[in-house]
């Protein structure tokens, strides 16, 4: 028998692992035949339909020829995007009264606060939130004493170590009503960053504008590197907030009464931001306003009820809403560890006046293009995050079936099913803490 030394058996390890790891890199095609696909497009839904995803992107609907490493067969059951999550802290908090497991907040955080470094993949509330079809979250931290709360981050539920996706997403701006102080200072002291920032912004433009017009410079200079030393840095902070006054990114603002959102529509239209308002009790009786400006809502079904910030608030407000021309993304209010709920809130939107495909664009497209992210669809070149229900996604007897995420299947277990599975099956083992 031929013995390899030490140097062969070294470089064969080092081939295998190479062959594993390009393996592992692309991921087999996969072709879901048979399905009642909900595309959330003008597509609208269709029968009978195949999706072909590969190296985590759909490829191809319903094409000529079929070609694919994996087939799966869904039996005509409804096929729909991946839910996605928003304003929440999951995978930044485990328990909430133990401060320990707690990473969303920070006395001194600001505008920069990018909690995402802090993201725990492992989170058991992550698995538990896969039960609700929701394959991505837009995590958004709580903050500290200042009116901005940080930056939002995407994350997939994967599990894995490189579950962030996107990273400064979004800036994140508390305003309404205060325990203490004045919601008009907020409101005050948002628009004067604003306009402090629009000022330098002014100025560095005139500056650049008069240094184009001045003499060439000495022989021997460079003129690009004169004009890069001159050129100040801007602070950490006024980057954010040029990012917004660019329309890079959106302000997610954080408003209920009917005049802070006017008002926050006013900054929007004098600053040209991209504003989303988050909360937005009182949106109905600015529905006008908010639909002319093109101004997104995230708003919680659950929570629409009356309350001093929100007097007209009421379970069919989101139908009222939708039907006067406002986009509207659903989410379950700051509720990290009740995520699981997302599509049964939009249940109860659909039994007060929105229809089921309205609902299904507020837990998927609409956020998605609330935060500028490739998916909440079933089109080509979307990201193959795709969700297989035993039924209507919005009845309570609905399960998940099969979930894929970048085109991977994952597994809707969680630490819930584990201990259930603990305490009611039947050994020798005694009962724990059941009689």
């Amino acid at each position: 028998m031929k013995v390899m030394n030490v140097s062969q058996l070294f470089k064969s390890s080092l081939i295998a692992v190479a062959l594993t790891s390009a393996s592992a890199a692309y991921a087999d095609s996969l072709a879901i035949v048979n399905a009642t696909v909900h595309t959330v497009t003008e597509q609208g839904v269709l029968n009978n339909a195949t999706i072909i995803v590969d190296d985590g992107v759909i490829t191809a609907i319903n094409p000529d020829n079929v070609s694919a490493d994996q087939t799966f067969d869904a039996q005509g059951k409804i096929l729909t995007p991946g839910l996605i999550g928003s304003m929440n802290q999951l995978g930044l908090v485990e328990v909430s009264a133990v401060s320990r497991t707690r990473d969303a907040s920070d006395k001194k955080a600001d505008i920069t606060f990018d909690a995402s470094v802090a993201f725990n993949p492992k989170s058991t509330a992550i698995p538990y939130t896969r039960k609700g079809g929701i394959t991505s979250n837009v995590v958004v931290p709580r903050g500290g004493d200042d009116q901005f709360k940080g930056q939002a981050f995407i994350v997939d539920l994967s599990g894995g170590f490189d579950s962030v996706v996107e990273t400064h997403t979004a800036v994140i701006v508390d305003l309404g009503a205060k325990n203490k102080g004045s919601r008009a200072l907020e409101l005050q002291k948002l628009r004067r960053k604003l306009e402090d920032g629009q000022k330098k912004l002014d100025k560095a433009a005139k500056k650049e504008a008069e240094d184009k017009e001045k003499a060439k410079p000495a022989k021997g200079e460079d003129k690009a590197d004169k004009k890069k030393a001159d050129k100040k840095e801007p602070k950490r902070d006024e980057k954010a907030i040029n990012t917004l006054l660019a329309g890079e990114k959106p302000l997610v603002a954080y408003a209920e009464r009917a005049t802070d959102i006017l008002e926050l529509i006013k900054l929007k239209q004098e600053f040209n931001l991209d504003l989303v308002i988050a909360g937005a009790g009182d949106a109905l009786s600015v529905a006008t306003q908010l639909a002319q400006a093109e101004v997104p809502i995230i708003y919680g079904t659950l929570s629409a009820l009356p309350s001093f910030d929100a007097i007209h608030a009421s379970l069919d407000s989101t139908a009222a809403l939708v039907k006067a021309g406002v986009n509207v993304a659903f989410t379950v209010d700051g509720d990290t560890h009740n995520l699981y709920q997302l599509r049964f809130d939009a249940g109860v939107a659909v039994a007060n006046g929105l229809t089921k495909a309205q609902a299904l664009a507020a837990v998927t497209a609409n956020v998605a293009d609330v935060f500028n992210y490739n998916a909440g669809r079933i089109a080509v070149g979307k990201k193959a995050d795709l969700v297989l229900w035993s039924a209507d996604p919005f009845e309570l007897s609905t399960h998940v079936e099969k979930m894929w995420i970048d085109g991977k299947e994952h597994s809707t277990q969680s630490r819930q099913d584990a201990l259930r599975k603990r305490y009611m099956t039947k050994s020798d083992m005694p009962r724990a803490y059941s009689k």
